[in-house]
């Protein structure tokens, strides 16, 4: 073989490595894109911590996306009905539309566990959410707005809202809302658990109907969401 085939064979082989190279790069770039739904009259510099651990595991800015809902200075007027909905709906879709891989996944925070899934359910989107994460969720309700109809007479105890057995916790207990379901909880949390009972018919109120596993830790309501970053981010990939 001459020494122009040989050459030319060479660059041949060198270009066919680097375009393997290129595509295999921007394959394991490709991961999901995540929805990060703060809690009830949070915002989403509550999240700060697991944001940082997704950047220092590969996540770029672009691909979190951190929907800012609800009223921050009246608590009891935020429900699960009407303005609340749109900017996590519109987050979701965001970023479903402009993930590389067609699917997200979801980690929510308190009344932002419960509202995010309900979201997903109303937008018809279970099977694009590869993970879903709750932490200290209420899915089961709060005692601390009673039992519905016998509930605390505001908003987020209301009909849209937490209180036991309310008509959107029965229509969303049970429901498909990702492929993978994981709930992270506190038998300190001082929401969840404030009137010194935690569970509801005997599971916790944090736990979701259908998960694969649930993880306990002991840094209360506001904790969890702050200290548990890096389990986090571990349950989405």
């Amino acid at each position: 073989m001459s020494y122009r085939s040989l050459t030319v064979r060479a660059v041949g082989i060198i270009g066919f490595l680097g375009s393997w190279l290129l595509a295999t790069a921007g394959y394991a770039a490709c991961t999901d894109n995540i929805v990060l739904v703060h809690g009830n009259s949070g915002s989403p510099s509550d999240w700060d911590n697991t944001v940082q651990e997704l950047k220092s595991q590969g996540f770029s800015t672009g691909q979190i996306y951190l929907p800012n809902w609800g009223s921050k200075s009246c608590a009891a007027c935020n429900d699960h009905n009407g303005s609340e909905e749109t900017p996590v709906r519109n987050a979701i879709q965001s970023a479903i539309a402009a993930s590389c891989t067609g699917k997200i996944d979801v980690i929510g925070h308190s009344m932002g566990v419960t509202l995010a899934a309900q979201q997903i359910v109303k937008a018809g989107v279970k099977d694009k959410v590869d993970a879903f994460v709750g932490i200290a969720g209420a899915y089961r309700g709060l005692w601390s707005c009673g039992t519905y109809p016998f509930n605390v007479y505001n908003s987020t105890c209301g009909y849209y809202g937490l209180s036991v057995s309310s008509p959107f916790l029965d229509w969303l207990y049970g429901k498909t809302i990702a492929s993978r379901v994981y709930s992270i909880k506190s038998w300190s949390d001082q929401i969840v658990c404030t009137t010194g009972v935690c569970t509801v018919g005997g599971v916790h109120s944090s736990q979701i109907a259908g998960e694969r596993a649930s993880y306990t830790y002991p840094y209360g309501h506001f904790g969890l969401q702050s200290y548990t970053y890096d389990r986090q981010v571990s349950l989405i990939q």
